[in-house]
């Protein structure tokens, strides 16, 4: 393993995780493409049972022998470890890092939402997330997505990237767990009739059907469409879509949050697992 110590903040060895914004990530090496920060063991571990490749370390000294430390360390390879003291990590960080730990990973190539979504693949629901800005959102969307069977998510280029720190953190790094990828705002629901799908548009609108109705149960393909937070689904998509759904509620309450509706939405539509956690949370 290859333990570098650091001892003050502005070492330069460490620049990626100290003065890098996430466009900067992005970006970080272009034209060749760019790198992500994955935060704790539970969301690098994702990573790299995704296919992720790590490129260093970066974890608190008071962390650095826990087991859970210490095995993670094990399956990255020969990259720079850099082992900092907890009052220096605060510093680099700019707060308390819970889990203690970060690494800097090769941004991956996204493919084409065609080959997520052949014909000979058997995704029967989808999600579609459009203009979701919230980085805190598109984490708990995805989340919720891999907790009720979403077979792949497809966002389009105004929602936010999942692979922002805060966005993996809230979604438990389960966006390496689903294939997904950004498609272009227009015409959405052409788009996706044209790869074989009926389409779902969450919205408060006169000729909506509930969600509980069985046709959409019924439906071999359904894509469920999910709209930004302040606005919802832009009216193109609405009128381009084959369903108009809503949640119905009670107390005079119209709408849920874009995490919260699509949680209930994908529980309702993608079919209810039957195996549970043998925890009651994962966050840690």
């Amino acid at each position: 393993m290859n333990i570098i110590d650091i001892t003050r903040a502005d070492n330069t060895s460490i620049d990626v995780y100290v003065s890098c914004s996430e466009p900067q990530l992005r970006h970080y090496r272009d034209p060749e493409g760019g790198v992500f920060i994955a935060e704790s063991c539970k969301v690098i571990g994702r990573a790299l049972d995704g296919g992720m490749k790590p490129e260093s370390v970066l974890v608190s000294a008071a962390v650095f022998d826990k087991e859970e430390v210490a095995s993670l360390l094990a399956r990255v390879g020969d990259v720079p470890v850099y082992r900092a003291p907890s009052d220096v990590m605060e510093k680099i960080t700019g707060y308390y890092l819970t889990g203690g730990i970060l690494c800097s990973m090769t941004r991956p190539e996204l493919p084409e939402a065609s080959s997520i979504l052949d014909a000979s693949a058997p995704r029967s629901r989808i999600a579609v997330l459009e203009n979701i800005v919230n980085p805190t959102n598109v984490g708990a969307v995805f989340r919720s997505a891999a907790a009720f069977n979403i077979d792949a998510v497809l966002l389009t280029e105004g929602t936010c990237d999942p692979l922002e720190r805060r966005a993996m953190r809230v979604g438990m790094g389960t966006m390496f767990q689903l294939p997904w990828t950004f498609i272009g705002k227009e015409d959405v629901c052409g788009t996706l009739r044209s790869l074989g799908y009926k389409t779902a548009a969450l919205a408060l609108v006169n000729d909506s059907l509930t969600l509980d109705n069985p046709v959409l149960k019924d439906e071999p393909r359904l894509a469920v469409l999910i709209g930004n937070e302040g606005n919802g689904l832009t009216e193109e998509t609405i009128s381009g879509a084959d369903y108009k759904v809503i949640i119905p509620m009670s107390h005079e309450v119209d709408s849920l949050n874009a995490a919260a509706a699509s949680a209930v939405a994908f529980w309702e539509l993608a079919g209810r697992p039957f195996i549970c956690s043998s925890s009651l949370s994962e966050d840690r």
